[in-house]
């Protein structure tokens, strides 16, 4: 059974001929420009949807689908989420990591297991990185290297640069 990465939620009907508007959940936009096929989640099965056509007008993705001619036949689309198989996903860049490869990363600080990461945040900034520590509290670490040493994606660990304080009460 192939592995299915969420990409994209279907927005809105664009226009009266077939297209629709989506937003995005990737930071490389241009990976539409490529794709042949996407998977839509029907009550937790993946349906295969053919691309026959992308545009992007201004800061928004336009998909339209093989068979589905008019506004009307789009309809059933809204809502549905857009997935691709494990072998269609992007290829990233060095330092840039998938959300869920870096939840359940443990988060070690001075050579000692700090907590786990339950979620990834996605700001304009930067990331921010989501850690129940071991006390069970959750704890907001910026993921900028001011407070990242290193990340060892393979081993699903994070290092914390030695001194960070991390909770407002310690000196």
């Amino acid at each position: 059974m192939p592995e299915y990465f969420l990409i994209a939620k279907i927005d809105s009907v664009y226009g009266k001929n077939g297209f629709v508007k989506i937003s995005s959940y990737t930071d490389f936009p241009d990976r539409f420009n490529d794709l042949e096929k996407v998977y839509l989640d029907f009550f937790d099965d993946k349906k295969k949807f053919l691309i026959e056509e992308t545009k992007q007008i201004k800061n928004s993705i336009i998909l339209k689908f093989k068979n589905f001619d008019n506004d009307k036949d789009v309809q059933i689309l809204i809502g549905k989420e857009v997935f691709v198989e494990g072998s269609d996903v992007v290829k990233l860049p060095k330092d840039y990591f998938f959300v869920h490869d870096l939840v359940g990363c443990k988060v070690i600080k001075e050579g000692v297991k700090f907590g786990s990461v339950i979620d990834v945040l996605n700001y304009p900034a930067n990331s921010v990185y989501v850690v129940k520590d071991i006390n069970g509290l959750e704890v907001l670490i910026p993921a900028v290297a001011y407070f990242i040493d290193d990340i060892d994606i393979d081993k699903k660990i994070i290092i914390l640069k030695p001194g960070i304080n991390l909770y407002d009460d310690e000196d």
